[in-house]
Parts: structure tokens; sequence; C-alpha cells
């Protein structure tokens, strides 16, 4: 995920993101590391709505031997 330098890049904390957005800021940090499954098209579009972009500038792909080289093992 891209989701924290979209943040940064628009000044916007997880807290004001998650308000504007309608969910925690647990989610909202759990997002912006890979810890989740999946997510939501709703909360997804909400979130470009939010930070005025694209999905593909907050979404990234990697294979499994990236996700664990930088997260350390792959989600449950």
């Amino acid at each position: 995920m891209r989701l924290d330098r979209v943040m940064a890049d628009r000044k916007m904390s997880s807290l004001e993101l998650a308000e504007k957005i309608g969910i925690s800021p647990v989610n909202v940090s759990r997002i912006k590391t890979g810890r989740l499954k999946g997510i939501r098209f709703s909360t997804l579009t909400a979130m470009c709505e939010a930070l005025h972009c694209k999905p593909g500038d907050i979404i990234d792909w990697m294979d499994d031997d990236e996700y664990v080289q930088n997260f350390g093992k792959l989600p449950e």
C-alpha cells in the first residue's frame, strides 16, 4: 500500500482520514500496513474521495515473497 505516502502528501493524519471515511484509526493503520486480508470497495472509494486520488495511487500489488520481505509474514 502507498496509502501512507498519499496521506503524507495531503498532510492528513490517520485519525483525520478515519473520521472522514467512517472507520476506526486502528483500521486505517491496518490498511496502511497491509495487515488486512481485504478492503471493501466502499472503503476504498471513501478513501479516494477523502484524499482526492485514484485507487492506483494508494494500492500497490506485490507477490508473496515481496510481502513477506516487507511485513514479515503473509496475513492469516
